[in-house]
């Protein structure tokens, strides 16, 4: 995992940074998030802590539960299964907007980003595949003009993420999907086939919710910060 390294503003810095505990599972589902010793571990205010577990709330990868403290948000089948059926739901909306509008500067950025991500698969890079992953559904968002739905899909990616390392125990074959996924959906695009984007999108997004559920325990059924709310 890549050390911890200052870049944005410092709450943004310390987010991340815990994202990608998330997603590596140095935090697991269940976990409690102790600010004392975040603080403490990077060296930065209670303060800074405090801001990036509402971040991390917002982006449905941590629960604050009354007078116990903040838990990784649990991994577990339904959440899975609802993560996936809204970004399919978003990504489907903008999706035919994308294919109506686009034009031929967002292609060639789109198969730029695709070359990258097929690079970072060469050499083995998975954050970098990752993190141009996101890149290029924000570059797909460029005209969803919805708040809302950006704003939505935003706060959903990181969980996305963070169930893309599950998936990942089942092998490079989910990077190869992913590749392959994308490569059909700019093929789709350059078609103007519409309602062919919208059905691979949902097809991939249910392909990928299968990989993902298939990795989970099998006791991941919402114990960890929801039990700790009913206890």
């Amino acid at each position: 995992m890549q050390s911890f390294k200052p870049r944005e503003t410092l709450s943004e810095q310390v987010a991340r940074h815990l994202e990608n505990m998330i997603a590596f599972e140095q935090l697991q589902s269940g976990d409690r998030i102790h600010e004392s010793n975040m603080a403490k571990e990077l060296d930065v205010s209670h303060g800074a802590v405090r801001e990036a577990l509402l971040m991390l709330e917002k982006r449905h990868l941590a629960q604050s539960v009354p007078r116990k403290g903040t838990f990784v948000t649990t991994l577990d089948e339904d959440f899975v299964r609802s993560l996936y059926e809204a970004m399919s739901v978003f990504l489907s909306h903008t999706g035919r907007k994308l294919v109506r509008q686009w034009e031929t500067a967002d292609m060639e950025r789109l198969e730029a980003l695709y070359e990258s991500m097929c690079e970072s698969y060469r050499n083995g890079q998975l954050l970098e595949f990752l993190d141009t992953g996101i890149e290029y559904t924000q570059a797909s968002l460029a005209y969803a003009n919805n708040y809302f739905i950006s704003a939505a899909i935003n706060d959903l990616w990181p969980s996305a993420k963070r169930c893309a390392f599950v998936a990942l125990r089942q092998g490079n074959r989910v990077l190869e999907d992913n590749l392959s996924h994308m490569r059909a959906s700019l093929d789709l695009l350059r078609a103007r086939d519409e309602e062919g984007l919208v059905q691979s999108v949902h097809d991939y997004a249910m392909k990928q919710c299968e990989q993902v559920i298939a990795c989970l325990p099998e006791n991941a059924n919402g114990t960890g910060a929801q039990g700790a709310a009913g206890s």
